[in-house]
């Protein structure tokens, strides 16, 4: 089967544009905001997935217009703490101090390739 390039190219210019902000928001937040949220790293970013979704889920079943951030924003943000999701139960996201517990560099996520399995932990 064959992909639009076109499709590709927004595939690609999301990606990019969600990397962009989520590397540019660690600069702002650094590790601890994950690190240290109560119950741990998957536990608060449970709870702000969470939120994101209530609030998508009100506004579009609600019709109410965004009064402080677009909707836009709201996929954005949910998108990036699902990269950071994968980040933490890849054991990559960095300590409060600034390491990784393992080298990056020379480790491939199992997220990293289309043609990869999930994690036997996902396998349900």
């Amino acid at each position: 089967m064959t992909v639009d390039a076109r499709f590709i190219r927004h595939v690609e210019t999301i990606a990019s544009d969600l990397a962009a902000l989520l590397v540019s928001k660690q600069g702002d937040y650094g590790a601890g905001n994950i690190n240290n949220a109560y119950g741990g790293a998957m536990n608060g970013l449970l709870v702000r997935i969470g939120d994101k979704f209530e609030r998508i889920k009100h506004l579009t079943g609600s019709k109410v217009a965004a009064t402080h951030e677009p909707l836009h924003d709201s996929f954005i943000d949910l998108a990036n703490y699902c990269i950071i999701a994968l980040m933490v139960l890849d054991n990559k996201w960095p300590t409060n101090e600034g390491n990784y517990p393992c080298d990056i560099s020379s480790q491939r996520s199992p997220h990293s390739s289309p043609q990869s399995s999930p994690p036997a932990s996902l396998i349900v």
